[in-house]
């Protein structure tokens, strides 16, 4: 385990600036917003700023004001930051991110959850494996049950034998993973999410229950207008690829499209989300040349699905934190056949991407959660 300090080569950004300045744009129905995807006129907004005025190097300030590391795990570069609580009493925490997000989307969290001096957390947020800083993965087999195992090898190396798991997105599946594998290592899960694949245990002759069907024709309809890109990702990522990882302004409406359709509705990304926020993320991907291997996480999921069997079930305290614009998200009745539900927030605000979009309600609820352990 080495210290880690981020400083991306000035060519790199300079080579950026000059893709973005030479970008050759595509036609548009006019006056069509985001009917059809990434608004042109946005994106026109974004990528100049993104040449003329967004810096790179008051990001790498930013991060390296945190303590990062890299590690070897199991032969997997894996990079992290790694905050200890400022409290009388700490409670160990490694919260994951998923796609498109990053580590970055966790820093709003660093002072909510270490800052509180009677009791906090030691806070642990990795890259997953082709995300970010962390090795970019070139042979199949790296789903979120590896993911999870080298989450409890990493805690083991900085001192943690046991602890408590956060994730939203493919956070909540490698935490879910956590939950299922390593219960010995887990004292509670809190998601701001549920894995996409999971399908509870339903004993033979057993039906889902009324209140439970409306999910499945919601999940359905959700899929048919905004899945495309999952299948794409699970499918034939390395086609996507090609593009994504030659074109900036390619990989910032891919992503850009996102973070603007899972999060609170608006008229403009900057209504929840900043510029050098978006860009901070989208140039992270960038630099780190991980579209590729970020997005076959999609295709290694899909191959070992969450579908429990008849003894899997979360059994360690459960907290879920639900927001109202993360979409589509099962109910309660529905998640309780697998998890160990103990602690239910329904948020009045935000989205997919909470710990960026509204991180005081995400940190309070991990808090308040956390209280069981005190």
């Amino acid at each position: 385990m080495e210290e880690f300090k981020v400083n991306i080569a000035q060519p790199v950004l300079d080579d950026l600036k000059a893709k973005i300045k030479n970008t050759r744009w595509t036609d548009e129905i006019l006056n069509s917003g985001w009917t059809y995807g990434a608004s042109m006129p946005y994106m026109k907004e974004l990528a100049h700023y993104w040449m003329d005025g967004f810096d790179w190097r008051k990001t790498e300030s930013q991060i390296n004001a945190f303590p990062n590391f890299m590690a070897d795990i199991d032969g997997y570069p894996i990079h992290a930051l790694h905050i200890k609580g400022n409290g009388k009493k700490s409670l160990p925490l490694i919260i994951t991110h998923g796609w498109p997000g990053s580590f970055l989307e966790m820093m709003k969290l660093i002072p909510l959850l270490t800052n509180d001096e009677d009791f906090s957390i030691d806070l642990v947020i990795p890259s997953l494996p082709g995300f970010g800083f962390s090795g970019r993965v070139t042979h199949p087999g790296c789903n979120a049950w590896l993911i999870a195992e080298l989450w409890v090898k990493l805690m083991k190396q900085l001192g943690y034998d046991k602890f408590l798991v956060q994730g939203g997105d493919f956070g909540a599946a490698v935490a879910t993973a956590l939950g299922l594998r390593h219960a010995e290592h887990v004292l509670a899960v809190h998601v701001n999410y549920i894995p996409g694949s999971y399908k509870p245990w339903l004993p033979p002759g057993e039906d889902l229950r009324e209140e439970e069907l409306p999910f499945q024709k919601k999940l359905a309809s959700w899929l048919e207008a905004e899945g495309g890109y999952s299948h794409l990702h699970r499918t034939k990522p390395l086609t996507l690829a090609y593009g994504l990882n030659d074109s900036p302004v390619g990989l910032c409406a891919w992503i850009t499209e996102k973070f603007h359709g899972w999060s609170a509705p608006k008229e403009n990304n900057e209504q929840a989300f900043t510029a050098d926020e978006l860009l901070d993320n989208v140039t992270l991907y960038w630099v780190t040349e991980t579209i590729h291997s970020s997005i076959r996480l999609y295709n290694e999921n899909s191959k070992a699905p969450f579908h429990f069997g008849e003894k899997d079930f979360v059994q360690m305290p459960v907290g879920v934190s639900r927001f109202p614009f993360e979409a589509p998200f099962p109910p309660r009745q529905y998640i309780e056949r697998g998890y160990n539900i103990q602690h239910w927030t329904d948020q009045p605000a935000g989205g997919h991407f909470a710990a960026l979009e509204q991180p005081e309600l995400l940190a309070n609820d991990i808090k308040q959660f956390s209280e069981i352990f005190r």
